[in-house]
């Protein structure tokens, strides 16, 4: 392990990344074609051979080449002799690709009872009304001890609720037919745009995102995001998802010499876009408090004004490339992202923003008592893993040889909510026979009346007695249902 990763060069300055700074988060950011991917992927590989496991996404499908080695391109090699980097080695990385609709890489799955009411109901575009039905489903669900796995349980679910929404009102609320609706044509468009594929088992492990290769080198873990980045909702989602598992698994481990684990957050905005403020304040906390499980977060975005002040003034670790000041919002984001740097009396930040060639960045990096540098302008290291994306015969030869192929391409479908809900409405009620008396009912009162017409009448003791067990089991089943901070119906309780 080195204690510091190699970022950028100016001149003889050598910009470098303290291992031990590396989970106080980061951003990078600027305009398309300056190049963000490119700084991304040499960021990743160095720490990856520095022994981190990365997770990033990739929303373009250039980053499959960092499974690779790279050589054979003219200007990363004019880089080299410019800055004069004498060890540089052209080498591939260990890799792992994922993918939610399980063509470019091993699916990723979550369940739909794992994700929770709070962030599918963003993922949904639901109001406040019809995300307060969606969380009763869930509740619903939890004190039966029925499991939401995939999207046709939480239907299973939806359609149940609204057949006996009078039995739920006085427990869970009103739930009103309109509002089932709305979250059926929700699902149903989920559904259209391939997201029922996230949903399901075998559902994420996550230690194996946290893996190294036998030569010791971190996994880098790619999810190929080309389809996904299309439901934008959805993307953000999954990606908010996972940074809320990592923190709601991982123990407390403090400031380590460098981090368990570094999350890459690609097009950011779309995390932070018309999210309503209890999201956002979740958002805060757990960026917040990931540093103390080990875990580094670097948004990567094309402007920083499209992340919240109470995230960007945690991300101390900075690598600004070219913005472009054509309207008076860029030159606003100009201004702003130049006053956000410690200064340098050498140096004209301002200017300095819209005159960045490609490959070329603002860089201030903390030091090791946590203070950001003054920041320099400097031209970033090339990564030695290819430049561009893997054909498909590449990927695939990736995807075959990795330990995980064959356990996630197997999906399950054990029982949950569909089919106890299906074996419910297939059995016919047995009716009792008619009355002989009209003396007092003992039957009646212990077991339960028939109503008008067949229907129910008044609730027997025996039948109250077992409808109370019933729920006391379930309520003890739904507890060992566990969501994270983003994905409980109690915020961070368990």
């Amino acid at each position: 392990m080195t204690e510091s990763l190699l970022i950028a060069k100016s001149g003889k300055i050598e910009l470098s990344l303290l291992s031990r700074m590396a989970n106080r988060h980061g951003l990078i950011a600027g305009a398309t074609g300056t190049g963000k991917t490119i700084t991304l992927q040499s960021l990743a590989e160095q720490f990856s051979r520095n022994g981190v496991p990365v997770f990033m996404a990739d929303v373009k499908g250039d980053l499959s080449g960092a499974a690779l080695p790279g050589g054979g391109n003219a200007k990363v090699d004019a880089r080299i002799k410019e800055l004069k980097l004498q060890e540089f080695a052209f080498d591939a990385n260990p890799v792992v690709f994922w993918d939610v609709f399980g063509e470019k890489g091993h699916p990723m799955r979550a369940t739909v009872s794992d994700m929770g009411p709070l962030l599918l109901s963003r993922m949904l575009n639901l109001n406040d009304t019809q995300a307060g039905v969606l969380t009763a489903m869930f509740k619903i669900a939890d004190d039966n001890g029925w499991l939401l796995l995939d999207l046709k349980d939480l239907r299973a679910m939806l359609q149940y609720a609204a057949e006996h929404a009078g039995e739920f009102t006085s427990e869970y609320g009103n739930i009103s037919v309109a509002s089932v609706g709305a979250i059926q044509r929700g699902l149903l468009q989920l559904e259209h745009e391939g997201g029922d594929k996230l949903f399901g088992e075998p559902a994420l492990n996550f230690d194996d995102l946290m893996q190294t290769d036998e030569k010791g080198c971190g996994v880098i873990n790619i999810l190929a995001a080309e389809t996904l980045y299309n439901s934008p909702r959805a993307y953000a989602t999954l990606l908010l998802w996972l940074l809320s598992e990592l923190f709601e698994k991982l123990p407390e481990v403090g400031d380590l010499d460098q981090p368990k684990l570094v999350f890459f957050f690609d097009e950011a905005h779309l995390l932070f876009n018309d999210a309503p403020p209890a999201l956002l304040s979740k958002i805060e906390q757990v960026v917040r408090l990931i540093r103390s499980k080990g875990v580094g977060v670097y948004f990567v975005s094309q402007n920083p004004l499209d992340i919240p002040d109470v995230v960007l003034g945690q991300l101390g670790n900075r690598i600004q490339h070219a913005l472009r000041a054509f309207t008076p919002r860029d030159q606003k984001a100009v201004k702003s992202a130049a006053e956000t740097f410690r200064a340098n009396p050498k140096l004209d930040v301002e200017t300095a923003i819209t005159e960045l060639g490609v490959g070329e960045a603002l860089v201030s990096l903390l030091d090791d008592k946590g203070r950001p540098a003054p920041v320099e302008r400097a031209l970033i290291i090339p990564p030695g893993s290819r430049i561009g994306p893997a054909n498909e015969q590449e990927r695939r030869a990736v995807i075959q040889a990795s330990l995980l192929y064959g356990h996630y391409e197997k999906a399950i479908d054990r029982e949950s909510a569909y089919e106890i809900l299906k074996g419910r409405a297939a059995q016919t009620p047995e009716q009792p026979p008619a009355e002989e008396s009209r003396g007092f009912d003992w039957g009646g009162m212990l077991g339960g009346e028939v109503g008008p017409r067949g229907g129910r009448g008044r609730q027997g003791v025996l039948e109250a007695a077992a409808k109370s067990i019933a729920r006391t089991i379930g309520a003890e089943l739904g507890r060992q249902i566990v969501r994270g901070v983003l994905g409980s119906i109690l915020g961070s309780k368990r």
